[in-house]
């Protein structure tokens, strides 16, 4: 097999033959260099713009989303908050290249629509010149960028969870729990959404069918063909859509977090001590560079520097903004101000809602969806916490699951070519050419609704016999005495201010 994934690329997707799952660049291939040895070769521009949205997309991390996070936290915790998005990123990249990435995109043989093998293991076979394949047939990148491009996905995940219960939780636990978490959480769940034989090879199995003569060439052929389309994840053959990140990003982290922050427990005088983020302006930061990633984030994973990726750039820019208006302009309704932790609020939910209709939608529909986003978010970080009274801190849940879940099952929408959305692909009836496939909306929606059902059931139970694990061997909350006195000191031996 070659190295293949699926990031979003909706005009290339396998849907007629079968299921497509897309996402962030990440539904992969990955295959031995001689598979290309005597075929295409890298676009400079392709290798290029990978590189640039790696890059992009480390930044929404380190700085990025330490800032957004630290600026939430109180004085005393602000350090502690840097430390540990910052040291989740260096675990995740060494996690990543010794294993994680065999276990994301190779063939995992028995268990292939669940999880990889570990055939990639420590970059084994991996060259300057191995590649992988795009959503284009013939069309590849280099694997090493593709993998480096993965690797961010893999570093900013995991850190999205910490805001769920800052400000409580122990820091040799959090390492552990991530360590755990990116192995049987993460790693399964990228290669069941994105994990697929690739556009080349559907090409080249259905052209030995359209050439068969014979009953039994043909028996053969179509034999080959359905081996083809079975190699894949569970919820890329169930049909589901996920561009960037939908469900194995924001939904994944989202309901960690809410796990960890329902079982960890509340900050010591939560509900009772004012708790008001201790930099705003920080906050604002973070959540700009934020925005700024998330171009090569979701453009990104169009793999290619094509229409798609300007497609998906265009879209992450108007649902973003349209999603900041909407929380602004109901936060102002129903509290008579508008906000600036409001505005970029809302302009994170946007971008989570985006995330996984990013390649699929038209620019009209994303505004839709950033407006709806925004109003939805919003609900769930006022009322919904307040009427149940968990400790959310940053708003994980609130912002990424819901804002994940709406985006998620609205991508089955949004993608109707009625709606502006780019549609579905068939690479099998013209072989190596991708041609429009039948969509149904029903059929997609439910597609959708299965896999965030899907993500919440595994992500949620499976990370809550994780932080049970790390509990009752390590302990996941610092004492008394050490929060009331700041992680930065307790954790840390040091503050992020000294005046």
């Amino acid at each position: 097999m070659t190295l293949m994934r699926t990031t979003g690329a909706p005009w290339r997707l396998p849907r007629a033959l079968g299921p497509a799952v897309v996402g962030a660049g990440l539904a992969l291939f990955v295959g031995a260099p001689a598979a290309f040895a005597a075929g295409p070769t890298p676009a400079k521009g392709d290798v290029a713009w990978m590189a640039i949205s790696t890059i992009l997309v480390l930044a929404m991390s380190i700085p990025g989303l330490a800032l957004f996070y630290g600026g939430l936290v109180r004085t005393k915790n602000m350090l502690s908050v840097l430390t540990q998005v910052f040291a989740i990123v260096c675990l995740a990249a060494m996690i990543w290249v010794c294993y994680g990435y065999s276990l994301a995109f190779t063939d995992g043989g028995s268990l292939n629509s669940f999880v990889g093998g570990f055939s990639k293991a420590f970059l084994a076979g991996i060259t300057p010149e191995s590649t992988a394949g795009t959503f284009s047939n013939g069309v590849v990148i280099p694997e090493l960028i593709y993998m480096a491009f993965q690797m961010t996905f893999a570093c900013i995940t995991p850190a999205l969870i910490v805001g769920a219960f800052a400000e409580r939780v122990r820091f040799s636990a959090l390492l552990v729990f991530v360590g755990l978490w990116l192995t049987f959480i993460y790693f399964p769940m990228a290669h069941m959404v994105w994990y697929w034989a690739g556009p080349d090879a559907v090409a080249a199995a259905a052209r030995d069918l359209a050439a068969a003569t014979t009953e039994t060439a043909k028996a053969a052929a179509q034999a080959r063909l359905d081996a083809v389309n079975a190699d894949a994840g569970m919820l890329f053959k169930w049909g589901a859509l996920d561009f960037a990140g939908g469900t194995v990003v924001h939904i994944n982290a989202g309901i960690a977090g809410f796990v960890g922050c329902l079982m960890i427990g509340k900050r010591i005088g939560y509900g009772r001590e004012l708790m008001a983020p201790h930099s705003l302006t920080m906050t604002m930061i973070g959540a700009s560079l934020l925005w700024l990633g998330w171009f090569g984030f979701n453009a990104g994973s169009n793999l290619e520097a094509t229409g798609g990726a300007a497609l998906a750039f265009v879209n992450t820019f108007v649902a973003t903004a349209a999603a900041a208006l909407a929380w602004m302009f109901v936060e102002w309704a129903f509290k008579g101000k508008a906000s600036l932790l409001g505005l970029v609020s809302g302009a994170v939910a946007g971008l989570v809602a985006i995330t996984p209709a990013a390649g699929f939608a038209g620019p009209m529909g994303s505004i839709i969806l950033g407006l709806v986003a925004g109003a939805i978010c919003f609900f769930f970080c006022t009322t919904v916490k307040n009427a149940f009274g968990y400790d959310d801190t940053a708003d994980v849940f609130g912002v990424h699951c819901i804002g994940g879940i709406v985006g998620a099952i609205a991508t089955g929408v949004l993608v109707a070519p009625a709606l502006g959305g780019v549609g579905l692909v068939d690479y099998a009836t013209n072989p190596g050419t991708a041609s429009p496939a039948a969509y149904v909306m029903a059929t997609q929606v439910w597609a959708q609704i299965k896999a965030v059902l899907f993500t919440i059931v595994f992500s949620g139970v499976g990370s809550a016999i994780l932080f049970k694990i790390v509990d009752l061997v390590i302990g996941l909350r610092v004492s008394v005495e050490e929060e009331r006195e700041g992680l930065d000191i307790a954790d840390h031996g040091e503050r992020a201010y000294n005046y």
